[in-house]
């Protein structure tokens, strides 16, 4: 399997968004999705955050995303098009990973059962992250799972709540993708949350379940929001090639 990871901008959140109660600066964070090449076809991990959406109703995360950092000209490094892409998963439905999925209207999206409720559904709290509702237009496909799951060989779901209610994180081949149950390998090696979550306790258990996952299969960790850990990776057309 062939893994990319696409640029999709950065926003600039509080340091006490990031880690939850640390106090800091104000930290600039990538938002970047994955797209994975399998027998089957082309699954592509969240989908970033919508430029006009964001600097419209979150203006104060300073939004940045130029022309070749949207989902399309992303697609583009990999040789190929929102219309190949065959399978949209969303770890969750926060504005910051579902701004493009009204980009890849052919896939079949795949989400947790309780994320979808909870989307649609959500306490007043849960405004800013769940404000963008394009993700929800008609005629998508939606293919919802409750548990671990294996969505074709070689990748796999797990449930991991706590960031949302509905939150999964995912396996592919040897490489681990937590997205939102932890932000920075600071949080992930001293199990600190982000400072937007909707359980705690969860999303401590969530951590945890993290580490234990990448203990039992040898995966390494690869983080959403981490700056720094940004920079260490290969971003496309480079990629990374994984077994099954």
């Amino acid at each position: 399997m062939r893994v990319w990871f696409l640029d999709g901008g950065s926003i600039l959140v509080p340091h006490a968004s990031l880690l939850w109660n640390v106090p800091g600066a104000d930290v600039r964070i990538p938002c970047f999705s994955v797209l994975v090449e399998h027998d089957g076809g082309l699954v592509l991990f969240d989908t970033g955050f919508d430029l006009e959406h964001t600097q419209r109703v979150l203006p104060f995360e300073q939004p940045e995303q130029t022309e070749e950092r949207t989902i399309p000209a992303q697609l583009a490094l990999c040789c190929c098009a929102p219309s190949d892409v065959t399978t949209l998963v969303n770890s969750h439905l926060h504005f910051d990973h579902v701004g493009g999925n009204k980009l890849v209207p052919d896939a079949d999206v795949v989400l947790h059962e309780k994320e979808l409720a909870q989307a649609r559904d959500h306490e007043p709290f849960e405004y800013f992250g769940y404000s963008d509702t394009s993700w929800d237009g008609e005629g998508v496909r939606f293919d919802t799972v409750s548990g671990d799951a294996e969505l074709v060989p070689g990748i796999r779901l797990f449930e991991t709540p706590g960031h949302s209610v509905g939150h999964l994180s995912a396996i592919v081949g040897s490489m681990l993708f937590p997205f939102d149950v932890v932000a920075t390998t600071r949080g992930l090696e001293r199990e600190i949350q982000s400072g937007f979550h909707i359980d705690p306790v969860a999303g401590l258990r969530s951590i945890r379940r993290v580490k234990e996952l990448a203990a039992e299969h040898g995966a390494e960790v690869y983080l959403s929001h981490d700056p720094d850990a940004w920079q260490s990776y290969r971003h496309a057309p480079d990629f990374y090639e994984v077994s099954a």
